[in-house]
């Protein structure tokens, strides 16, 4: 069976859906790398060959060239959030700022949000040295308010965003729309620093400067369970001093890991490119990463050529966590999306959607990420980026680097490593809970839409049971 055959797309709502991503329907699905051919030793063990595990590879082979380092991937490198994402190289951190606040204070906080502004930079530099053509714009991220309680909570952001170091802008709707003309957008507020990637083109990038480096990636191979000193898969053991679990919202796929990092679905729809016409109406003449300030909140961007990508949860969950069959989502999905997007922008209405996806990310209980290493087992971990990775993934893995080399660095002390998080509630409450947070925040969005002045109570319920509050 071919690569183009087995993650082939199927149709909804007469848009092809799935084939992994549209990302990867514009650059074509990568060449198979050989399976793990039997057992074997290495120094480290990586397994996930995504985004975490491919940047954790990349900077320990840059720090010790003679490091033996592993990678082992179920499918092919990439195939996971790393090739779905919605393309925001950001400076966002995921976790509620109290998280991290509670431990390590505001400096501790001041340093992590300092960290992942570097890491914008880094990952560029990354590409730049790699010759990785990523589509790479760096034109910041426009977050748009289209109610009174959304321009409430949006000067919060931009107060917030102050308070951590990053360079905003506050609009009004005319300079809002001067941007990007969001139907209804009543503010909008400008974050500095961002770029918009292509997400297939730049971790198919980093795997192929990783292999370079000598670091063995094999795929076709299922990690059936990790243990002190060993990776067991459907092909043979990998023995190493070191073993790091890379895998984010797959995690739960791993014996004893079903509740630790909740897989998360979050979906998206691309249109074809826009003729002139819409283009002059919708505006976007940059690429800003387009975002909003509802509870269940979109993210977009516009394409290298000229398309609209645009993002949002869809169905969260799926019973017994759950992942997709390689990207296909809900045909409610694509409705539901299709009609968010006519509704940003009424002139698309006439334009076609090309492709539907989804994937999955992963989520801890306290909706924080974490990565940390047990010196005593050599067994680490890094994620729980809540759908803000692309850029987390970079510092998470250069993190794993020093923790695996033993040093002590500004990285090994940020607030994230070595944090332990309780564990998912079992099913069917972690299937209730997590339905019944998103149907709060959707009803909390519609009667803001309706003229609700302030943040809705059933938002505030939703963030205090959901531990993001």
């Amino acid at each position: 069976m071919s690569p183009g055959s087995r993650y082939a797309a199927a149709t909804a709502e007469g848009v092809p859906n799935g084939g992994v991503s549209f990302w990867y329907e514009q650059t074509g699905l990568p060449a198979s790398r050989a399976p793990l051919p039997g057992d074997r030793d290495a120094d480290v063990c990586i397994v996930g060959g995504g985004l975490t595990g491919l940047w954790t590879a990349y900077y320990l082979k840059r720090a010790q060239p003679d490091l033996d380092v592993v990678v082992l991937e179920r499918e092919f490198c990439g195939y996971g959030a790393s090739g779905r994402n919605g393309g925001w190289l950001s400076a966002e951190v995921a976790a509620p700022a109290r998280t991290y606040l509670r431990s390590h204070g505001e400096v501790g906080v001041q340093a992590l949000h300092a960290q992942m502004r570097a890491a914008v930079d880094e990952v560029l530099a990354v590409l730049r040295e790699e010759g990785v053509d990523a589509d790479v714009q760096q034109d910041g991220i426009l977050f748009v308010a289209r109610s009174r309680a959304q321009c409430e909570r949006l000067a919060a952001q931009a107060e917030q965003e102050r308070r951590w170091g990053a360079q905003v802008r506050e609009l009004d709707a005319d300079q809002t729309a001067e941007r990007i003309r969001v139907s209804g957008a009543l503010a909008g507020l400008h974050v500095a620093g961002a770029a918009r990637v292509q997400p297939a083109r730049l971790v198919q990038g980093v795997a192929a400067a990783v292999e370079r480096l000598g670091v063995r990636l094999h795929e076709r191979t299922t990690v059936t369970s990790v243990r002190p000193g060993a990776a067991v898969t459907d092909r043979g053991t990998v023995r190493a001093t070191h073993v790091l679990r890379c895998l984010e919202g797959f995690s739960s796929g791993l014996p004893g890991e079903r509740r630790s990092w909740l897989p998360m679905n979050s979906a998206m729809v691309v249109t074809d490119p826009l003729p002139d016409d819409v283009r002059a109406q919708v505006g976007w003449s940059g690429a800003e990463l387009l975002g909003d300030s509802a509870h269940a909140y979109v993210y977009g961007q516009r394409t290298a050529d000229g398309r609209i990508a645009f993002g949002g949860r869809g169905v969260p969950y799926r019973f017994g966590s759950r992942t997709d069959v390689h990207g296909r989502t809900q045909p409610a999905t694509v409705r539901a999306l299709t009609r968010l997007l006519h509704d940003f922008f009424p002139a698309v209405r006439e334009v076609p959607v090309a492709h539907a996806w989804c994937g999955v990310l992963g989520v801890p209980r306290d909706w924080s990420p974490t990565v940390h290493l047990d010196r005593q087992t050599g067994l680490g971990w890094a994620g729980g980026y809540v759908g803000s990775g692309l850029t987390t993934t970079n510092l998470a893995g250069r993190t794993l680097r020093d923790l695996v080399l033993g040093r002590d660095t500004e990285l090994t002390r940020l607030p994230w490593t070595g944090r332990q998080v309780r564990r998912w509630e079992p099913e069917p409450l972690r299937w209730l809970g997590v339905h019944a947070l998103y149907a709060l925040y959707r009803e909390a969005d519609r009667r803001e839409a309706r003229g609700l002045g302030r943040t809705s109570r059933l938002a505030r319920v939703a963030d205090l049971v959901s531990g993001r509050g």
